[in-house]
């Protein structure tokens, strides 16, 4: 049966700037992510990615190839709220949704081309979604993720594109290698090298050598530039959750043994986060006095797995929680509303060091377990 997957992509760039209403700033170069030099790009303006600027890069950098732009403070809250609308319309709408991060979905319309068109229920739904959202969103109709995806990226801003059955291949033939998803800066340079440009080249070299030369990852490279991906789109569940709970040896009001294991129990589920690529939208800590009486509080949170957030979020609720000043029995904390997604680069207060700190960290933990490295106050026994 033939696939019919769409893929649509939020501009972010445009809720930064919306939120501002500043008609100087239209038509203009413009950066988001702050003005500090040790900060990266979260997102830019066209103008702007014609001096070459792109997320992730290094602000200085950024500075340097455009220094003429204007730069704004990236607004993660309004992110994660403007997400939530679009993910609610797009539920309403349709049979099967994947939400592969806080600003991108795939649609699953398989089937429907034998009730309506399957390119006009796309157009009527990026429709309403800009009526009632007020904010502009670029899709693409193809066969599959692949080319849906690498689709999107031609209708912006705010467009729509479709790419016919069977034209897969043609389609992603004269495109740079480097906008084929998977193929990242490593691999880009070591095909450049080798004089593959295009994708029209990469789709030509036999699998057997593309394994040869980046491994099983290059028996999946060459399928999807010749057009095939035969990936599924996952369907989308709001309700699943990460989460930890302690039950103590001994009842306690020990303040400082209480916070040491609400520290060590949210540094625990933000790791489990990044571990599986997800980021969270609600916290909620529990709390069991020795009388077995139960409360819990939760709060929406902008979407994340930074343990500076939760840690803080957690702590609040905690404070919130706590009024009995009874033994406790025991604490826990969870995550939920998760959606599939990296941590977004404006936070760790906006420099490379934070980020790079937190990636050590990690790396320290998978290589020699979770338990290897954490807080001091993490130590502390009732």
């Amino acid at each position: 049966m033939e696939r019919h997957i769409v893929h649509l992509d939020l501009d972010t760039f445009f809720v930064s700037v919306e939120r501002l209403k500043n008609e100087a700033l239209k038509n203009k170069p413009v950066i988001i992510g702050g003005s500090s030099d040790r900060g990266v790009v979260a997102s830019c303006s066209y103008e702007a990615r014609k001096f070459g600027v792109h997320s992730a890069m290094p602000m200085k950098l950024a500075r340097r190839l455009c220094p003429s732009a204007f730069y704004i403070k990236g607004d993660h809250d309004s992110y994660s709220q403007n997400s939530r609308i679009v993910t609610e319309i797009i539920q309403e709408q349709v049979p099967l949704m994947e939400k592969a991060s806080i600003d991108e979905f795939y649609i699953d319309m398989t089937g429907m081309d034998r009730f309506f068109g399957c390119e006009k229920f796309t157009k009527e739904l990026r429709e309403r979604i800009v009526r009632e959202s007020g904010l502009p969103i670029s899709c693409a109709l193809a066969v599959n993720k692949l080319v849906s995806k690498v689709a999107t990226h031609d209708a912006k801003p705010n467009g729509q594109t479709t790419i016919a059955f069977g034209k897969e291949k043609p389609y992603l033939a004269p495109l740079p290698i480097r906008r084929m998803p998977g193929v990242g800066e490593k691999t880009s340079t070591l095909l450049e090298r080798m004089g593959v440009e295009s994708i029209k080249l990469l789709s030509e070299i036999p699998p057997r050598m593309m394994q040869n030369l980046l491994g099983k990852s290059g028996i999946d490279l060459s399928r999807k530039a010749n057009g095939i991906d035969e990936s599924p789109v996952i369907p989308y569940t709001e309700q699943k959750s990460i989460g930890t709970e302690n039950t103590f040896e001994s009842d306690t009001i020990d303040m400082a043994f209480l916070n040491s294991q609400l520290v060590r129990m949210t540094e625990k589920v933000g790791f489990e986060l990044r571990q599986k690529n997800k980021l969270c939208g609600c916290i909620t800590v529990k709390l069991r006095y020795a009388n077995f009486d139960t409360v819990s509080r939760q709060c929406i949170i902008s979407y994340t797995s930074s343990d500076e957030v939760l840690l803080q979020r957690a702590k609040e609720l905690f404070a919130k929680l706590y009024e009995k000043r009874m033994l406790v029995r025991l604490v826990g904390v969870k995550v939920s509303h998760l959606v599939q997604g990296c941590q977004q680069i404006d936070l760790f207060q906006d420099t490379e060091e934070g980020v790079s700190l937190y990636q050590a960290i990690d790396w320290i933990k998978n290589r020699y377990g979770e338990k290897s490295l954490t807080r001091a106050i993490t130590l502390t026994r009732a």
